[in-house]
């Protein structure tokens, strides 16, 4: 009975020690769609805050622009919404495809770069096999907001 409750016990910490250790991966995968997200989230930031800058405007502003570039134009507000709802749109694909390629243990998410723009989805990067490439594939144009996959991963040497 000792025994079997030592194996039982041996067992039990080298599952625990293989899930602790080989769950850092899986965090740094996590970190790393996270760092995508931002990115992405930051790009949209800076994006309402230029179209900000640009519809926000006074007569010296008006004379800068006029002496620059012999016209001044100006946006509506509706199509500065349409512009941020379309960049935030793109991040959020990027990181919900990001999301499912941490959550497939048989893709890498380090390997595979991840980039929207307008709804076309670019994956980029190196796989293991033809059929890595497929599910990757499969796996975004599963996503809601993805029309369109270019894929250019290579297969590792």
């Amino acid at each position: 009975m000792r025994f079997l409750a030592g194996v039982i016990l041996i067992l039990a910490l080298g599952i625990a020690g293989y899930w602790y250790f080989g769950g850092q991966t899986g965090r740094d995968q996590i970190r790393d769609a996270g760092q995508s997200v931002s990115h992405g989230a930051s790009e949209a930031r800076d994006a309402v805050k230029d179209k900000l800058h640009d519809l926000n405007f006074n007569t010296d502003d008006l004379r800068e622009e006029l002496s620059k570039t012999g016209q001044v134009v100006r946006e509506k507000a509706q199509k500065l919404g349409n512009k941020v709802a379309d960049a935030t749109a793109d991040a959020r694909v990027t990181a919900a495809i990001k999301g499912k390629l941490v959550a497939d243990r048989s893709l890498s998410a380090l390997s595979i770069s991840v980039s929207t723009t307008d709804g076309v989805v670019t994956l980029s990067g190196h796989v293991q096999t033809h059929e890595d490439i497929k599910k990757a594939m499969d796996l975004a144009l599963a996503t809601d907001g993805c029309d369109k996959v270019i894929s250019t991963l290579q297969l590792k040497p």
